[in-house]
C-alpha cells in the first residue's frame, strides 16, 4: 500500500478536506452495523475514524468489524471537521478509504473496565499505551526539556557524573554496594560531588541521570530509582541559589501550560493552582517553620493530629510537617537554615551558629513535600578536613574530593531536583509510580 500524505495524529487539524494516511493501534472501536467508529492512536494523539461499508473494500470493511483493542492498522482517509468527534485534540475525524491490517492482536488484558494497581503495575509495559500515562509521560518530558533549556540557556554547561562510585555522596545506610573486580563499589547516590569538581572547571554546571536510593520506604513519595537534576555553581550563595531556582521552576510550570492543556485536562489538574506557581516564592528559617508547626500543635484539637505535627528543635521534618508548612503558601516555599546534624557533610555551617547550615529545601504545595534540597558547600579545607573527621567518614574514599579545596577554592552552591516528585506535583499525581515508565519501588522490578 502507498501511504499517500503520510501524517500525525497531533497533526490532523492542519489537513481538513485532504486524503492523508494515518499509523497507529486501535485505542477503542464501536460497532454500528455498517458503521465502525475506530478510535486510532499513534502516539501523538487519539483520531476518530469511520469506516463506512458503502464507501469500503468489502474485506477491509469485513476487518473493520472485527478489530480486537491494540491491533496495528494503517488508514487512509479525508479529514472532516466534526466539534462531536472525540479524541485528541479532537474535532476532527477521518472518513476511511481503505484499511490495512498491519497484526491483529490478541485479547488485550487492559480493557476499560477498572484494574487494581497491582495489576496494572504487574502489566506497566501494556498501562503505558493508557490516555492517563500518554499524558503524564508527555508532560514529563517537556518538564525535561525546559529544565535543561533554561539551564543551557542560562549559561550552564551539561558535565555527566558517574553511576558507579567509590563512596556514598550523603547516607551510608541507603548505598546499593557492588562488587568491582573484587573491591567494594556503589550506584550513586547523587552526582553532586562530582559536579563540585565539574564547577571547578567550568563556573556553572548540571548533571541529570539517574540515582539510587536502597530505603525501604513505602511513602507516596519514594523511589528506589529515580532521576535527580543538579545544578552547581561557582560564587553562589545560599540567596543567589533560592532566586534561581524559583526561576527555573517558574519557567517550567509556565511551559507546562502552554503545552499540555490537553494532558492536563486528561489528569483533571485544577490549573488555578499551577496559574499561582510564579516568583517569587515565600522564604522562611527553619527556625520559624518549628515555631508555625508548634504554634499549629498546640491550636489542634485532634490528638491524632497533634502527634503528627509535634516537633522539636533539631528534629527533621516528616512529610505531615513538609505538608503542614506548604498548606500555609499558595505556591512553593523555601525552608532554609536547618540544624547541621540533619543535612549532608558538606554543608556550610552558619556563622556564629555551628549548629545550623546554610541549606534549604523547596516544598511544593498540596503535600508533595520536597522537591529540591541545596545548600551552600563548605570551601575551606581545614573545616571540610573535620567535618570528614568528626562524622568519621573514610578519608581516603573521599580524597579527590577534599583535594578540590587546596586549589583554588571559592564559595560555591547548589541543589539536587528530584524529577518524578516534580513531575507528581504538576500533573497532581497522588503517587510517584506513575511518573516514570519503569518504576523500582520497594518489591517491585518487574517488568
Amino acid at each position: 500500500m502507498t501511504l499517500h500524505n503520510l501524517i500525525q495524529i497531533a497533526d490532523l487539524a492542519k489537513y481538513e478536506g485532504q486524503e492523508i494516511t494515518l499509523r497507529g493501534w486501535v485505542y477503542d472501536r464501536t460497532d454500528k452495523g455498517k458503521l465502525q467508529f475506530i478510535q486510532l492512536r499513534d502516539g501523538t494523539g487519539i483520531a476518530q475514524c469511520v469506516a463506512f461499508k458503502k464507501d469500503m473494500d468489502e474485506t477491509e470493511f469485513a476487518n473493520a468489524s472485527k478489530l480486537s483493542q491494540e491491533s496495528s492498522l494503517v488508514i487512509t482517509g479525508t479529514v472532516r471537521k466534526d466539534d462531536r468527534a472525540p479524541g485528541l485534540p479532537g474535532g476532527y475525524e477521518v472518513g476511511i478509504k481503505t484499511l490495512q491490517l498491519v497484526h491483529h492482536a490478541e485479547d488485550y488484558p487492559i480493557t476499560p473496565k477498572e484494574h487494581g494497581v497491582e495489576f496494572l503495575m504487574d502489566n506497566r509495559h501494556l498501562w503505558l499505551r493508557s490516555s492517563r500515562q500518554w499524558a503524564i509521560l508527555r508532560i514529563r518530558a517537556t518538564i525535561v526539556h525546559e529544565l535543561r533549556n533554561w539551564l543551557d540557556d542560562h549559561g550552564y554547561l551539561l558535565v555527566d557524573t558517574p553511576i558507579i562510585t567509590p563512596a556514598a555522596g550523603e547516607e551510608t545506610t541507603t548505598l546499593f554496594q557492588l562488587d568491582y573486580f573484587g573491591e567494594p563499589a556503589y550506584l550513586a547516590q547523587t552526582g553532586q560531588l562530582y559536579n563540585e569538581a565539574n564547577m571547578m572547571a567550568f563556573g556553572k554546571v548540571y548533571c541529570f541521570g539517574p540515582t539510587f536510593r536502597a530505603e525501604k520506604s513505602k511513602t507516596r513519595r519514594h523511589l528506589i530509582e529515580f532521576w535527580m537534576l543538579e545544578p552547581e555553581m561557582a560564587f553562589f550563595s545560599l540567596e543567589d541559589l533560592m532566586d534561581m531556582e524559583e526561576q527555573l521552576l517558574s519557567h517550567v510550570v509556565k511551559a507546562v501550560l502552554a503545552k499540555h492543556q490537553r494532558e492536563l485536562a486528561i489528569l483533571e489538574r485544577d490549573l488555578n493552582k499551577l496559574e499561582q506557581i510564579t516568583a517569587p516564592f515565600a522564604r522562611i528559617s527553619y527556625d520559624e517553620a518549628v515555631e508555625r508547626l508548634q504554634k499549629l500543635a498546640a491550636e489542634t484539637q485532634d490528638p491524632e493530629q497533634k502527634a503528627l505535627l509535634a516537633i522539636e528543635w533539631g528534629s527533621d521534618f516528616g512529610s505531615p510537617h513538609e505538608t503542614a508548612i506548604a498548606e500555609m503558601f499558595d505556591r512553593p516555599v523555601f525552608v532554609y537554615h536547618y540544624p547541621t546534624a540533619v543535612k549532608a557533610f558538606y554543608m556550610q555551617p552558619v556563622e556564629g551558629r555551628p549548629e545550623v547550615c546554610r541549606s534549604v529545601d523547596l516544598l511544593a504545595p498540596e503535600g508533595y513535600g520536597e522537591i529540591t534540597g541545596g545548600s551552600e558547600r563548605i570551601y575551606d579545607s581545614e573545616l571540610i578536613e573535620q567535618r570528614v573527621a568528626t562524622i568519621g567518614l573514610p578519608r581516603e574514599a573521599y580524597a579527590w574530593y577534599l583535594e578540590l579545596r587546596k586549589f583554588g577554592s571559592v564559595p560555591h552552591a547548589g541543589f539536587g531536583l528530584g524529577l518524578e516528585r516534580t513531575v507528581a506535583w504538576i500533573c497532581g499525581l497522588p503517587h510517584v509510580r506513575e511518573t516514570i515508565p519503569y518504576p523500582r519501588i520497594l518489591n517491585r522490578k518487574y517488568p
